[in-house]
């Protein structure tokens, strides 16, 4: 079904006491983008805690090649002899300025925004992105007469490296007229800081060892020194709006009227929220070129063709945005090679990576979403139906990676030993932390839909002759498909069938041969999935990727890259296969009131986490035990993806 009915949320504002609280509002992050692969991150409290945080990642070349440019502001405000540092930031074993203990609020209006309370004035401070541009903008209110100081800290790296002081960095800076320039190296970026100032006191220092906790706790290198090359002096009056204006595009300075239409336009853009639709929107992107894509998470992923394909139903079908999803699938089908769409555009500008055995047949099922919009029918017969024939010949006699159809049995087999090509690919060095080469039961749960989504096509295009072959190896798949992943033993569905056997261990990977819009199984072998799959893996944020009950499996996703790795599939909660879960229960135990309320209350659970971690989006994952701490990227587009469209279904 397409919609475009928006999911209500509760406005977020944080309070001060629970601002003014170190430990809770480092946690809390914040997300703003630009609908260009740039984006702005950072606390509440204002610390950045990530080597991603800052107040302008520029991508340099739409969605992708993104750099820190600003790191962040710190404020100072001067009244009546007193001086108030609002900054924050973490130094070893200290954080210093801290200003979040002069915090009165913090909200997301649509965008961020902090109140500060002084001895002496109230400052309101706001920061946006400009959409489409690499454009961030900070303005100042006071409720007094005060005199501010802001203080720029720059870092010009690539956004996954740290900076460090040294004489590779150029430290001269020019400031002419309204506009700052920084621009350390020769080759671009530049930095253009515009601004309504009353002037600029050119002191510049380096800032050595600022620290990042989150990347101290993920076992990787945690402190970096930032350059600020001076301070902006204001002189606010209560009424007046001071700004910064932080860009990687050399453009004419911007007049305080050019921001105030900017802010006003971004807050006509989130006229709706706060909504399920706005955490939706900072996933859609834009290539240099205007083909839009999808956004994988953030701070560090960029569009992959797995997470594109899943997410498309939610992000866009469940919001009436059928002409973005028809444009993405008409975009990756430029790059289909022997019949397997991308796993990944890399950030440079190497060849498109095809390593994935299900990228390409979650593509089926976000076509599928389309076949009620009579817009995209042209699409579907013209274009993609004509595609889909092609990438299943291509499956039937064999692609890359070892995809192909087992012509004993009509399943799809993929890979070979040290191959990760599903959705559980975590891999560190030699070592493959959840085997799954062979026939995986998802895999063979969308090859099947696959066969029989593409004779539905053939049937509507008038290809009778191809409906009744594609039917025919759909039903020799699902005689094998029954036949051979049905574990009698557990009443459940094997995992995978490997050269060495069949793997028995309890994952959620099954929950698909149930969900999907054609399903398997006899409906008492449904029900029995099922129950096993919420029996042990069920928790209020989504499903483990683990039975508990198994040695290998792991309790919490943390550690060095190694042991998060380990447990990335061990265990650890995914929330976006709630999603699936709950049109799997439906499908097998029927709409009835008693399972709509339990599914019901699963969404609303999952709901309640948008004010914690990432506040107002989804985590990409959650530690397997209590207290199931947000894990991984903070903003994860299938999350977000899966909550809104099973919302709506439920609705």
């Amino acid at each position: 079904m397409i919609s475009s009915a928006a999911v209500a949320m509760e406005p977020i504002a944080i309070e001060g006491q629970r601002c003014r609280q170190w430990e809770h509002s480092s946690e809390l992050e914040w997300l703003e983008t630009n609908a260009a692969g740039g984006f702005a991150m950072g606390t509440v409290s204002g610390a950045n805690t990530r080597r991603y945080h800052a107040l302008l990642v520029a991508a340099l070349r739409p969605p992708v090649d993104r750099h820190v440019l600003l790191s962040r502001l710190e404020e100072e405000v001067l009244c009546d002899g007193d001086i108030a540092n609002l900054g924050a930031a973490q130094y070893p074993g200290i954080v210093t300025p801290a200003g979040f203990q002069l915090l009165d609020q913090f909200r997301l209006d649509p965008f961020p925004t902090w109140i500060y309370r002084t001895p002496c004035t109230t400052l309101e401070k706001r920061l946006f992105l400009v959409p489409g541009s690499q454009t961030a903008v900070i303005a100042y209110h006071a409720s007094s007469r005060c005199r501010l100081r802001v203080r720029p800290f720059v870092a010009f790296r690539d956004y996954h490296s740290l900076q460090h002081a040294g004489d590779h960095f150029r430290r001269h800076v020019e400031h002419h007229g309204s506009t700052l320039t920084i621009a350390p190296f020769d080759a671009p970026p530049s930095l253009f800081l515009h601004h309504n100032a009353a002037g600029f006191v050119p002191v510049g220092n380096w800032y050595y060892r600022n620290e990042y906790r989150k990347e101290m706790e993920r076992g990787l290198d945690f402190q970096e020194d930032l350059y600020s090359p001076g301070w902006f002096d204001f002189e606010l009056e209560p009424g007046q709006t001071a700004f910064v204006v932080a860009t990687s595009e050399n453009s004419p300075a911007p007049s305080l009227q050019q921001v105030r239409d900017w802010e006003h336009a971004r807050r006509q853009s989130s006229a709706n929220t706060p909504t399920l639709d706005s955490a939706a929107e900072q996933f859609l992107v834009h290539r240099t070129g205007s083909s839009p894509t999808i956004i994988a998470g953030y701070p560090w992923f960029t569009d992959w063709g797995r997470d594109t394909m899943i997410s498309i139903p939610g992000l866009l079908l469940a919001r009436g945005r059928t002409h973005l999803a028809r444009e993405i699938l008409r975009a990756f089908l430029t790059h289909l090679n022997q019949g397997l769409i991308p796993n990944r555009f890399p950030d440079r500008d190497e060849a498109p990576e095809y390593n994935t055995a299900d990228a390409t047949l979650w593509m089926f099922v976000a076509a599928w979403g389309l076949r009620g919009d009579p817009a995209s029918q042209h699409f579907l017969q013209h274009t993609f139906y004509p595609a889909a024939r092609q990438i299943i010949d291509w499956h039937r006699r064999g692609t890359h990676y070892n995809i192909h159809v087992d012509p004993a049995d009509s399943l799809l087999s993929a890979g070979y030993p040290g191959t990760q090509l599903t959705w559980m690919d975590a891999k560190v060095g030699d070592w493959v932390v959840t085997p799954r080469h062979g026939k995986a039961v998802e895999i063979n749960a969308l090859w099947y839909n696959a066969l029989r989504m593409t004779a539905c096509w053939a049937a509507g295009c008038g290809d009778n002759a191809g409906a009744e072959e594609l039917d025919r190896l759909a039903g020799r798949t699902r005689d094998s498909f029954e036949r051979e992943f049905w574990n009698s033993s557990r009443q459940c569905l094997y995992d995978r069938i490997a050269p060495e056997g069949k793997d028995d261990r309890l994952r959620p990977n099954q929950i698909f041969a149930v969900s999907l819009p054609f399903p398997l199984m006899e409906q008492e072998q449904q029900q029995a999935i099922v129950a096993a799959v919420e029996a042990a893996l069920l928790t209020p944020v989504g499903l483990r990727t683990l039975d508990p009950a198994h040695p290998e499996y792991q309790r919490r996703y943390e550690g060095n890259p190694w042991q998060r790795d380990g447990a990335y599939h061990q265990g650890t909660v995914w929330p976006w296969l709630l999603g699936p879960f709950i049109d799997a229960r439906l499908n097998a135990f029927g709409p009835t009131e008693d399972n709509l309320r339990f599914c019901r209350a699963l969404v609303a659970g999952l709901m309640s986490e948008l004010d914690r971690g990432c506040l107002g989006s989804i985590a990409e994952i959650y530690d397997a035990d209590p207290p199931r701490r947000p894990q991984g990227a903070p903003a994860q587009a299938w999350s977000v993806a899966e909550l809104l469209r099973i919302s709506q279904k439920l609705a």
